[in-house]
């Protein structure tokens, strides 16, 4: 099974992305992705405490093993802070630390999820700095693979939109994700869930 990447997360109060982000545009089009692709296309994303919970939820909701669905990656810099829903999740990658070092723990986490030979999309949701980090990242690891920002629900994903051009099917306003995702992906909405518990 071909695996997505998942970069996506609510920006913080403050941030410059801030200004731009709904958080419940962010959650639609999670929602909308988990409803595209889990159980058709392994999701791999990196922990966030806001969009780690909405996939645990819509792997419950769609009745998808968790193991065959998602590899959740999380650096133990943020062990005191990883959500409930890490401990459910049966193949969360825990990725070492670098002692008292936030960016370098997150780059250390970012280049060995990123360097999955599985990966043949991306998908950008919201977001902040990160967000176009790990673009970056992902695009020198896999130059060739699909690569979709999500612009209407805002953040840093917006503007990574802007600078790739949109697509067609990916335009400022359109709040229907789920046709983007099906569109951009290639994922038939017929297409069988096969790692239904």
């Amino acid at each position: 099974m071909s695996a997505i990447f998942l970069s996506a997360s609510v920006p913080d109060a403050g941030s410059s992305y801030y200004e731009t982000a709904d958080p419940f545009l962010i959650q639609a089009a999670v929602r909308s992705l988990m409803m595209t692709a889990l159980g058709r296309r392994l999701i791999v994303w990196g922990g966030h405490p806001a969009i780690t919970p909405m996939v645990w939820t819509m792997c419950e909701y769609l009745g998808v093993e968790y193991a065959k669905s998602v590899v959740l990656y999380q650096s133990r810099y943020f062990q005191d802070f990883f959500p409930e829903e890490n401990k459910r999740f049966a193949n969360v990658d825990y990725i070492d630390a670098v002692p008292n070092d936030r960016e370098a723990s997150l780059f250390r986490m970012r280049e060995v999820m990123l360097a999955r030979e599985d990966l043949t999309a991306a998908v950008f949701i919201g977001g902040m700095e990160g967000i176009l980090a790990e673009h970056s990242m992902f695009t020198q690891f896999h130059p060739e693979a699909k690569i979709v920002a999500v612009p209407a629900p805002g953040g840093a994903a917006r503007e990574l939109a802007a600078s790739l051009g949109t697509s067609p099917e990916a335009t400022l306003q359109d709040v229907d994700f789920t046709k983007l995702f099906h569109a951009e992906l290639n994922i038939s909405p017929e297409e069988r869930r096969t790692s239904q518990a």
